[in-house]
């Protein structure tokens, strides 16, 4: 029978934990102790002699985190971890990074008035090389930094196919090929689709087959609460790929085991706080995209590798006419290098604004719309492109290292040859 570790505090008294350890083994083993801190109601003796006072042996330790660690490693038949604990030891905050642990371990985290689990990780089977690019949230640069993976990987042959989530993803996974066009994206929204959807985004900038799922809802520790991803999976396997990368949606965690997983940190609260750390944990590459100073030294805490800081550069993905008049349209208010464009919108997720940037652009007489490939981009971007007689440029978003930071490239391609 399957048992359980639970954690403990100084701020309760001796005898109060010993009765509640005895009720919890009376439900089920408890299999080790871990002393999380606070010394308001202890003898100086007590943590001298734990087992008399508290009826079993109790792991002490300088870092809870660590400890839990070792004394799952050296213990079998765990399956959940019980917080007996309170602040001001263990407050909202440190519950969560504790938590963190605990279901990187694999472990369920039961607390007073609430239970979390891993998210469900299947089998991929698949024999090639296989990744995951998740995200700390939404507009992290997920989908920048898996077509980029993706393109490199092509340019070495790997063969790569893309698996992509989204909430916009179809009801039935659809497979996008990389001749993929602006006619096949207009027809996609003239039939009521979402012909912006990150799959086919992957599509036509990577230029790499990409299959795109649909998943709704999103727990805190990255599961959704539907997600046809399996049957994607299914698809892919059935293209015969060389290499496999499954692109995150938002915060949620691609719900198949990989070979190794990339994590797109998009800020300091999206990493840190709630379950952030669990993200950064199950990471073998930390692609950071926030700007935020100071933030390297909090995510090493975290990381199990590299920490890569970049900046996310907008590019034509095809060159732009000399002379042309641009109108660009974006998410965001950067601008690509050596491009001086007559109408600069970034309002391609506010459609209200939009539509006035897009007025602004036909009254310009603009003769290119550079956009991203995302949100509005379609359905509303290109079709005021084609009213006004424009030509579309889609523009991505390449992530580069910042100066100083390793090469992202490299980090990239190690992780792929590692699983050749």
């Amino acid at each position: 029978m399957s048992g359980v570790i639970a954690l403990i505090d100084g701020e309760h008294h001796p005898a109060a934990v010993r009765d509640a350890l005895e009720r919890l083994a009376q439900r089920t083993p408890v299999r080790g102790v871990v002393f999380c801190g606070g010394e308001e109601k202890l003898a100086p003796d007590v943590l001298e002699d734990a087992e008399r006072h508290y009826g079993m042996a109790v792991a002490v330790g300088d870092d809870p985190h660590a400890t839990l660690r070792a004394l799952a490693a050296r213990l079998a038949d765990v399956d959940a971890v019980v917080d007996l604990a309170d602040e001001p030891i263990l407050d909202a905050a440190a519950k969560l990074e504790l938590a963190s642990v605990a279901l990187d371990l694999g472990l369920r985290y039961v607390a007073a008035d609430m239970e979390l689990r891993p998210p469900p990780q299947e089998p991929l089977d698949f024999d090639g090389p296989s990744f995951a690019v998740i995200g700390t949230g939404k507009r992290t640069g997920k989908t920048a930094v898996c077509g980029h993976w993706a393109a490199l990987l092509r340019e070495h042959g790997a063969r790569p196919l893309i698996v992509s989530m989204g909430r916009g993803g179809p009801a039935e996974p659809q497979v996008a090929q990389p001749d993929t066009a602006l006619r096949d994206l207009l027809a996609i929204a003239r039939a009521g689709g979402h012909a912006a959807s990150d799959y086919l985004e992957d599509a036509v900038l990577a230029r790499v087959p990409t299959i795109g799922c649909r998943r709704v809802g999103g727990g805190l520790a990255g599961a959704s609460v539907e997600t046809n991803v399996a049957a994607g999976i299914a698809l892919a396997r059935a293209l015969e790929p060389g290499t496999i990368l499954i692109e995150g949606s938002g915060a949620v965690i691609p719900p198949v085991a990989v070979g190794a997983t990339v994590c797109v940190v998009g800020s300091r609260a999206g990493a840190l706080e709630q379950l952030g750390p669990y993200r950064l944990l199950r990471a073998d590459l930390l692609v950071v995209t926030a700007a935020h100073e100071g933030i390297g030294a909090e995510l090493e805490r975290w990381a199990r590798g590299p920490v890569i800081h970049v900046v996310l550069e907008p590019e034509p993905a095809e060159p732009i006419p000399a002379g042309a008049r641009v109108a660009c349209f974006s998410t965001s208010a950067a601008l690509p290098a050596g491009i001086d464009p007559i109408v600069a919108s970034p309002h391609l997720a506010r459609r209200g604004p939009l539509a006035d940037d897009l007025a602004r652009a036909a009254g310009e007489r603009c003769d290119v719309y550079l956009t991203e490939l995302k949100a509005a981009a379609i359905d509303t971007v290109a079709e005021a492109a084609e009213r006004a007689g424009a030509r579309i440029v889609f523009l991505r978003n390449r992530p580069r290292a910042r100066a100083g930071e390793p090469d992202l490239d490299a980090a990239l391609l190690k992780l792929y040859n590692a699983q050749r």
